[in-house]
């Protein structure tokens, strides 16, 4: 990359990540930093960026020291130096982005929309009320708003660590509680609760063959949706009478727990028609390879005589081509179509993992039943695993 010749002014371009534009300004030490404007192309940022040259060029292009910057720092410049922040931090072991990171977009979207060029020590709690509305406008849940609210209080709170604003503005943000069930215009989602057998036996012939797989096997080992669509074979220990699958990647990875997941008999006899000729690098459900078998297996029901001209159809740079692997999304979108197929109320897969959390609590113990979910604390568990009421209903006949 050429370096801009000594005296030229920097450019104005698009910060892809943000969609903002931004211009990244020097000084005679080399040291940079990054302006964002507002949006890209419009006749506001063309200005903000014409002020903040003018200001740069009346400085003698030097940049603000910043410790005395601090009180003058915009909401957009602090965000864009936190946002180099998540993309770093919060990646999975493989180096890919973590869901963390559209988290935090959606979370910090309306924030700079709203309050971009605002001094980020001048942002206080009423300002907090104001996004919190927004979110609110937009019809989220209770839940959700005040997950997206925590989620702008910790961008406040790194740039407090950062020395980049006053630690009052992160304590004033703590003021602001979360909204309370039924003390809020946010509607409260119904907690999410074990799906009966019949309505997963209903949607079954709706679903393909490894789709199929991944519901019988979920159904068996209460793992969660993200786990059973990256099983691959060299994760799984096939040496002895229970398999152990020990994810690659799981939820709780960073905190550095251990996942280890136990396949009984059933489970394995789900499987075992999956595994044949696979290399250990193969994930085990595969869209790909569902289409692969799909065609093959058309080729062979076919009554007429295939055309030389027939014999391969495929493009030889198709737009969309299937995916090596079930992710949660594609997994949840499956399941959605079967339900509304079958003509059932529909239901989401981690619904799966709190009916095994609640047959296994029932069967044998809450200790059980959080070991089985890879818990770290017995609290959460019970969140997974409905109380059962079997016993309470024997005491109140007895004695009640």
């Amino acid at each position: 990359m050429s370096r801009r010749s000594k005296g030229s002014l920097p450019s104005y371009r698009l910060h892809k990540s943000s969609g903002q534009a931004v211009v990244t300004l020097t000084d005679a030490s080399g040291g940079r930093h990054d302006v964002l404007l507002g949006k890209h192309n419009s006749p506001n940022s063309r200005a903000e960026y014409l002020r903040v040259l003018g200001e740069w060029e009346a400085r003698g292009r030097a940049l603000i020291d910043p410790a005395s910057h601090a009180t003058d720092l915009t909401v957009n410049e602090m965000l864009l130096a936190f946002w180099d922040h998540v993309e770093n931090h919060y990646r999975l072991p493989d180096g890919t982005p973590s869901s963390e990171q559209n988290n935090f977009k959606y979370a910090l979207r309306p924030l700079r929309e709203i309050y971009g060029h605002t001094p980020a020590a001048q942002f206080g709690p009423l300002a907090l009320k104001v996004v919190r509305q927004r979110f609110l406008e937009t019809g989220l849940c209770r839940r959700e708003v005040n997950r997206r609210v925590q989620k702008i209080r910790q961008a406040f709170k790194w740039g407090v660590s950062e020395q980049l604003i006053p630690p009052t503005v992160y304590h004033g943000l703590q003021t602001v509680e979360g909204l309370k069930k039924g003390r809020s215009s946010a509607k409260d989602h119904k907690p999410i609760g074990p799906v009966s057998d019949e309505d997963v036996e209903k949607i079954l012939p709706c679903l393909n063959e490894h789709v199929r797989g991944i519901v019988a096997v979920q159904r068996l080992t209460g793992m969660r949706p993200g786990e059973v669509c990256s099983l691959r074979l060299q994760d799984l220990d096939r040496s002895g009478p229970v398999w152990v699958y020990i994810p690659a990647q799981h939820k709780t990875a960073h905190t550095g727990q251990n996942r280890t997941i136990a396949i009984g008999p059933r489970a394995q006899a789900v499987l075992a028609p999956f595994l044949s000729q696979l290399a250990p690098e193969d994930y085990v459900f595969s869209p790909r390879r569902m289409w692969e078998e799909k065609r093959k297996q058309m080729r062979v029901e076919r009554r007429s005589l295939v055309q030389a001209s027939q014999m391969n159809r495929r493009k030889a740079k198709p737009k969309r081509v299937p995916a090596d692997r079930y992710n949660t999304n594609s997994y949840l979108h499956a399941v959605q179509r079967a339900c509304e197929k079958a003509g059932v109320e529909s239901w989401h897969p981690n619904q799966l993992r709190h009916s095994m959390a609640t047959r296994t609590r029932k069967l044998f113990s809450l200790e059980a039943a959080q070991v089985l979910l890879g818990h770290a604390r017995a609290d959460i568990t019970q969140i997974y695993a409905n109380r059962d009421q079997t016993l309470a209903f024997q005491v109140a006949a007895e004695i009640g």
